[in-house]
């Protein structure tokens, strides 16, 4: 059974960083691809970042291109989301998400496998 359990979140003054980070177990990985999602109040549910476990290629949202880093450490089954130079428009709910099917992805139905979500909080 796929588990993605996330941490890292909290609250942060506008300008600071936090570090998420999505353990993943279950079963091998390697052909899958990560992903970080997020959900604000009010809001539809945001891709913000994928990484494909195996080659590492990444891609990101525009809203977050340059400031947050997407990686991930094989030998942990570790996926990671460094988010620097933080702004209260990135509050929201951060869903780490799982994805079996080749290469990059971005929507969300690609993802089959979601954890439970981390709550960041940008204060202005």
């Amino acid at each position: 059974q796929v588990q993605l359990v996330e941490a890292g979140g909290g609250l942060v003054q506008a300008g600071g960083s936090l570090r998420l980070s999505c353990a993943a177990s279950g079963r091998t990985f390697s052909n899958f691809a990560m992903g970080w999602f997020r959900h604000a109040p009010g809001k539809e549910r945001e891709f913000v970042a994928t990484i494909t476990w195996s080659v590492g290629n990444t891609y990101y949202a525009d809203s977050v291109r340059g400031r947050f880093t997407i990686s991930r450490d094989n030998a942990k089954n570790t996926v990671y989301l460094q988010m620097n130079s933080l702004k209260p428009e990135d509050t929201a709910v951060y869903y780490c998400a799982a994805s079996p099917r080749l290469g990059v992805r971005i929507a969300s139905y690609d993802y089959d496998y979601w954890g439970q979500g981390t709550q960041v909080t940008v204060s202005s």
